[in-house]
């Protein structure tokens, strides 16, 4: 018969008088050095006093799970061939570029080997990848992609919609687009190096998130010419008063991303006095949600084809030039 000791034996969490760490992720090595051998572990588990985040990894499950726990856990089993690349690697260089299922659900940590063998642990996405010296960084304690390759990887291998999203995010985060451009030809026959080719030239570093991203890519669809971002529209006194998302400030059409969960009462209120004074200077604005925008029909170039049209028949002969105050 094991005996639980007696700071696990009645406790819900983990106490001070327990040797393991309370705020950390620990190696099975760590806790064997600290008298919690296998077994013991086992047991803790089973009792819910603690949990596996990775293979060999564990944390006193009073811890909130973030992605942040996980990457403090992959630093104490990587290895020194394995690189941290794609959406993890954005997250570190501080780029929104995770799946929105990690809303719900931790997304899995990307990690590729740069040699034969791969990291083969639950919790982690791994594969071979072959890199140049100048792909790899140290951030944070790990070897990272730079911001460059993996600003190039994302445009490559995410779906259009939020390939586009990540070089935005880049393009925002400081990395130069001439140097993206100038980046791409070293990829010629890498997969998805064709959609990289389309979409860096559309990078926009003014892009504020990532559905405002897809929506400026499913305007380019729409075929409308191309659209500006982050319009202010000023006043009768020619103050800047309202900004709006994605449009043609000459033809005065936008488009609006509203994401349901961040629009309770009083923002939907404030939105709809924003669009009702754009709309008395003329301005045409529609709004869209997560479902057109990323939605099974994407359906939302064909609405913003329809809806510039509408606004250029409407507008006639009072198009006028339009100057960006953000530059």
């Amino acid at each position: 018969m094991h005996v639980m000791p007696t700071w696990a034996r009645d406790a819900v969490v983990l106490g001070p008088e327990s040797p393991l760490p309370l705020d950390r992720p620990f190696t099975a090595g760590e806790a064997d050095g600290l008298g919690v051998g296998r077994g013991l572990r086992g047991r803790l588990v089973g009792r819910g006093l603690i949990r596996p985040l990775l293979r060999g990894v564990f944390v006193a499950d009073q811890v909130n799970d973030s992605l942040r726990l996980r990457v403090a856990a992959l630093k104490l089993v990587v290895r020194d061939h394995s690189i941290v690349v794609d959406r993890t690697a954005a997250w570190l260089h501080e780029v929104d570029a995770l799946p929105r299922s990690a809303v719900h659900r931790m997304p899995a940590l990307d990690v590729v080997s740069s040699q034969s063998s791969r990291m083969r642990r639950p919790g982690i996405d791994s594969g071979i990848r072959e890199f140049r010296p100048a792909d790899v960084m140290v951030l944070d304690g790990l070897r990272v992609t730079t911001k460059l390759r993996t600003a190039c990887d994302l445009g490559r291998l995410l779906w259009r919609f939020d390939a586009l999203a990540a070089i935005d995010g880049f393009l925002r985060s400081g990395l130069d687009q001439a140097e993206l451009l100038s980046e791409m030809d070293r990829f010629k026959g890498f997969r998805g190096v064709v959609q990289l080719r389309t979409l860096a030239p559309l990078g926009d570093k003014k892009a504020e998130s990532p559905p405002e991203s897809a929506l400026r890519l499913h305007w380019y669809d729409a075929d409308i010419g191309t659209p500006h971002t982050q319009i202010w529209v000023c006043d009768d006194s020619g103050r800047p008063t309202y900004r709006i998302d994605v449009g043609d400030p000459e033809v005065r059409y936008g488009a609006e991303y509203f994401g349901e969960e961040f629009h309770d009462e009083d923002v939907a209120e404030h939105d709809d006095a924003r669009i009702s004074w754009l709309e008395k200077r003329d301005w045409k604005i529609e709004v869209f949600t997560k479902e057109h925008v990323y939605g099974s029909e994407l359906c939302a170039a064909e609405r913003l084809r329809r809806g510039f049209l509408s606004a250029e028949a409407a507008l006639g002969s009072k198009r006028t030039t339009y100057v960006d105050l953000a530059r």
